[in-house]
């Protein structure tokens, strides 16, 4: 059933529908209810196990072959459902990805992520920091002069997708094809698209496929300095296979490359903005001593938890915290409920540019599967906020265009458009 937040504060779980999308806006006080009440929680309508609390969750991301990420075919079909026959002629359209990095366990997760590291090595990422200025206000100049805009548009969207686009070796004239794509991933991953949303996002994916694919085969014949380049011509010969990846493994890395360097990203800079706006007195703290930047930061990933909750499938009879866990079962661990939880981090809801441990949230996951592209997110926002607090002057909300609504998504949360103002330059 549908419940608004007192109700969800006194009625009992196994009334409220966890996958509501009005619940998805303001998930914690049901989160607050299940690390209270059930910190492992088998809901009795879906047989979804929840994992909700800091020390639970990272039990369970110590024990990879315990709880596996070997989820694909529940990912493709939103965890809630199948995919039925016409999106499944849709998709034949294009390739059948191999499980990589997201949805593999280890061997073969461990040979693909080395592989895939090679494009976020500290030295390389380093390297990029004159260049994510550069972006930074060539993306600002496009809009610092009319005093407002939306910002997740007009500056979110775009800077980790001009990034991972140009790494990739992807031309930036398809910049708009390429968050329609983003876009497309995320409505698979939602859970809770309606059969329109999903038959075009089907359409999407493969027109995905088609055009990378044409990329791939490019630099196959003519290699380039990119990493769509390096994936092409890297082999797997120190796993004992020395072959070059074919296109379904192919297109699986460079799939998450897309929506992890992209999506992720984008949701925490309009997170961070919106949060600042909605605290002066943190906004303040920052003005005065930009020291406290990389904390906010830090604190942003915290508080908004791009990934809100990941899946896992236990390969074998179990326990967590106690509970016995059934081979096969569906687990959800819920990684906005454990950067809120307070045995962790004291006074979890409130917003603390300072907090001292605000750094070892769960916002990038835990374990093997921490998010390969971290150290990038960390470097677009560590040099992006500095330049938009000091280029956009009394920032500010625009007055009655802001719904502040978040996507309704399992797995990502985000808001989706930030209408600000500030003084025109």
């Amino acid at each position: 059933m549908t419940l608004n937040a007192p109700d969800i504060a006194r009625c009992p779980l196994h009334e409220i529908n966890a996958f509501d999308p009005e619940l998805l806006q303001d998930p914690y006080p049901y989160f607050a209810r299940l690390r209270a009440e059930a910190p492992v929680y088998r809901d009795p309508n879906t047989g979804i196990v929840s994992v909700s609390t800091y020390e639970l969750i990272n039990e369970v991301n110590r024990q990879p072959l315990v709880f596996s990420n070997d989820f694909a075919a529940q990912l493709q079909s939103g965890s809630t459902g199948g995919v039925d026959a016409e999106e499944a002629a849709i998709l034949a359209q294009g390739w059948q990805v191999t499980p990589t990095m997201l949805t593999a366990d280890p061997p073969a997760h461990t040979r693909y992520r080395k592989l895939s590291a090679k494009a976020f090595t500290y030295k390389r990422v380093e390297l990029m920091a004159d260049y994510v200025a550069r972006v930074t206000h060539d993306l600002i100049d496009g809009f610092v002069r009319d005093g407002q805009c939306e910002f997740k548009s007009a500056f979110a969207n775009h800077l980790p997708m001009t990034v991972i686009a140009d790494s990739l070796g992807a031309p930036r004239q398809d910049m708009d094809r390429f968050h329609a794509w983003s876009e497309a991933f995320i409505v698979q991953l939602g859970g809770v698209s309606d059969k329109a949303a999903r038959l075009e996002a089907a359409a999407k994916i493969v027109e995905f496929q088609h055009y990378f694919v044409d990329i791939i085969e490019a630099k196959r014949r003519q290699p380039t300095d990119d990493i769509i380049s390096d994936l092409v011509h890297a082999d797997l010969s120190e796993e004992g296979d020395p072959r070059k990846m074919d296109h379904g493994e192919l297109l699986s890395i460079l799939q998450q490359l897309l929506v992890a360097g992209n999506e992720t990203t984008a949701h925490s800079l309009t997170a961070g903005l919106y949060y600042l706006i909605s605290h002066p007195d943190q906004m303040a703290r920052v003005l005065a001593d930009p020291e406290l930047i990389p904390g906010f930061i830090e604190e942003t990933l915290r508080f908004l938890s791009p990934t809100n909750n990941m899946w896992r499938i236990a390969t074998r009879d179990a326990e967590i915290g106690g509970v016995p866990v059934k081979r096969g079962e569906m687990i959800l661990v819920r990684y906005g409920s454990a950067n809120r939880d307070g045995g962790h981090f004291p006074d979890p809801d409130c917003f603390d540019v300072a907090r001292e441990n605000a750094r070892s949230h769960l916002a990038f996951g835990a374990g093997i599967h921490t998010c390969i592209g971290a150290p990038l997110a960390r470097k677009e926002m560590g040099i992006a906020f500095p330049i938009l607090l000091e280029r956009l002057k009394t920032l500010r909300f625009q007055d009655g265009r802001n719904s502040f609504r978040y996507s309704p998504n399992v797995l990502l949360r985000g808001v989706l458009e930030l209408h600000i103002a500030f003084d025109p330059a």
